[in-house]
């Protein structure tokens, strides 16, 4: 366990935090008080790493203009992958838009999602975390714990806030990539890129499947961590006008 040691510790000072939160909000929000707190918690962890955020949509985009000359260079070299990838190279680091750099801020984010996810739906780190309530129904509980009005209500409720996130991302994602010709950045078109352009536009719908399986507390953060991307993607990964190159 001590390779995990550095998880535990940063998932308690979460649970800490979230505490803290909860303790400041019941004169506000009473028995709400822990959702309460999951959701500014959430916001705060997405605003921390938001600067993670914005240089993966500036890769995406110093990528997606060179979608044209990516693939004019997969159509001449299409029987020679050797020269097809050292041309890609060198088009990559004269336009300082290296591909593999631009995963980097994705799997920097990974960790907090991790903590995030390790706090609601175990209560790792606060165990009368889950034990806590919103309208009534314990932190804890599952889709299929007790299926009484409540229950079925607040899950109701923040599935189909799921959903409505899920299918407007999905949209976005997809009139994107018609509109630009990639996805995520990548040219629509090549070997797997059309496979690439089904799957892609399905992600968002997966918080959903998850939200069925996960107790209550992490279903609350789903839904916040989700409509955060929602703007995000409003706000970052609105079009651009022509001609500006974001550095």
């Amino acid at each position: 366990m001590l390779a995990f040691a550095p998880l535990h510790a940063a998932v308690s000072v979460a649970a800490s935090v979230v505490s803290w939160l909860a303790d400041t909000l019941t004169p506000l929000t009473g028995g709400a008080a822990t959702a309460a707190a999951i959701v500014l918690f959430t916001l705060g962890v997405r605003l921390l790493i938001s600067p993670l955020t914005l240089a993966q949509v500036r890769g995406e985009r110093r990528r997606a203009a060179l979608a044209p000359q990516v693939s004019d260079l997969q159509r001449r070299h299409a029987d020679d992958p050797a020269k097809l990838q050292s041309e890609l190279f060198a088009l990559y680091r004269q336009a300082g838009a290296n591909p593999v750099a631009g995963c980097l801020p994705a799997l920097l984010q990974a960790p907090f999602f991790l903590v995030m996810y390790r706090l609601f739906a175990t209560g790792d780190g606060n165990s009368g975390l889950l034990d806590q309530r919103l309208a009534g129904v314990p932190l804890g509980w599952h889709l299929g714990d007790g299926l009484t009005g409540p229950v079925m209500a607040v899950f109701g409720v923040l599935l189909v806030a799921l959903l409505a996130l899920a299918w407007f991302s999905s949209r976005r994602a997809r009139r994107a990539a018609q509109a630009t010709g990639t996805v995520a950045g990548t040219p629509t078109e090549g070997p797997g890129a059309a496979v690439l352009g089904r799957l892609l536009p399905l992600l968002p719908f997966s918080t959903v499947l998850v939200a069925l399986v996960v107790p209550l507390a992490a279903v609350v953060y789903l839904v916040t961590t989700t409509a955060w991307t929602a703007l995000e993607q409003v706000t970052l990964r609105r079009p651009q006008p022509a001609g500006i190159d974001e550095r």
